[in-house]
């Protein structure tokens, strides 16, 4: 009898040792896997398409569509890593340079020209260049923190770069062998919740997955599209780096009116005051009116899914696993809010139901 119980209590202390051990070794890689399994969720469909009309070659397949991530999520995020890196100090000194020569900061004519109010406007505008002499010297002497911080930040975003890349590389594995290890989750959760419910909540949870991120990322292609063809019909400089920047930043809500606000500031400031104008309204017209339209459409298979939840996993999810927690925050807390809404309504429905 002791030694039966003894067999046992070793056992279990086996088994926690092996799983102790194993979150030990993954933990590290865990937002990445998260983000692999998210990924080849919400595109399998289309995987096992490709999978059919390549004749069953599930590697090959796997392989083209690790080559298609890497080209739609690991280079904006690799671009945006390099443009922050490499052009922050050149930011950073046009700001400062423009900061020193604020008497030269002037509206545009056409608000100068305006009937009764144009000219009060202007005399306005120099009485508060004038009066703001002592915080545009403190903006000045911010400026190396500030051009440390785009450092750091620069390297924040080469840090999620090396996890997306490994997510990516996980994702071929989830790919070429899903099926299996779906139907060894399948069987757990059956197990678990029973079967019927077992199903209801694996398709449940499917279909927040794709939902969530057809509308993350499906917005954030779009945007920076769109950001892209403003940028180059505007004339300004880098504007693939600046599209990427615009991908990386239409996660966070209002993220990409810093990127199109700051072209059109700089275009301002290049005497360019028509493209200038011309960048607010494509900006706030198109490019952020792109939110408004194309997330919800995209986000109604997630079953109507509250933007306070997406808000507070960007957030949350940036600060628990970097900047792939952009991507992984969201999922996880609309399927979780899912999954217990689902638990609940069953059980209110239960009780009604005849034995």
């Amino acid at each position: 009898m002791e030694t039966s119980r003894f067999e046992q209590y070793a056992r279990i202390a086996v088994v926690l040792l092996l799983v102790v051990g194993s979150f030990l070794v993954l933990s590290s890689f865990l937002a990445a896997i998260l983000f692999a399994v998210i990924l080849c969720m919400s595109t399998w469909p289309a995987y096992a398409w490709l999978r059919t009309r390549l004749g069953g070659r599930g590697s090959l397949a796997a392989l083209i569509f690790v080559l298609g991530l890497l080209i739609v999520i690991a280079l904006p995020v690799a671009l945006a890593a390099q443009s922050l890196i490499i052009n922050s100090g050149d930011l950073i000194e046009a700001v400062r340079s423009l900061l020193d020569r604020r008497e030269s900061i002037e509206l545009p004519a056409f608000i100068k020209e305006l009937p009764m109010i144009g000219p009060a406007l202007d005399s306005y505008w120099h009485k508060l260049l004038e009066s703001r002499a002592e915080i545009v010297a403190l903006a000045r002497r911010f400026a190396e923190p500030a051009k440390g911080l785009a450092l750091a930040l620069g390297s924040a975003v080469g840090t999620g770069l090396v996890q997306v890349l490994i997510a990516i590389f996980v994702a071929f594995f989830f790919y070429r062998d899903g099926e299996r290890a779906v139907g060894l989750f399948r069987n757990a959760v059956s197990r678990l919740a029973g079967n019927e419910q077992g199903h209801t909540l694996m398709m449940t949870a499917q279909n927040t997955i794709k939902g969530v991120v057809y509308g993350l990322i499906g917005t954030a292609v779009a945007q920076a599209f769109v950001a892209l063809v403003g940028f180059l019909i505007a004339g300004v400089p880098g504007a693939f780096l600046l599209a990427a920047l615009t991908f990386i930043l239409s996660l966070i809500p209002m993220g990409p009116v810093l990127i199109w606000g700051g072209a059109a500031a700089w275009l301002y400031a290049q005497d360019q005051s028509g493209w200038a104008i011309f960048m607010l309204i494509y900006g706030a017209a198109v490019i952020s009116s792109v939110d408004n339209f194309v997330k919800p459409i995209l986000m109604s298979r997630a079953g109507g899914l509250s933007m306070l939840l997406v808000v507070l996993g960007v957030f949350g999810g940036a600060i628990a696993f970097g900047l792939i927690g952009l991507f992984v925050g969201p999922v996880l807390l609309a399927v979780s809010w899912t999954l217990i809404k689902t638990w609940l309504e069953a059980n209110r429905v239960a009780p009604e139901t005849p034995a």
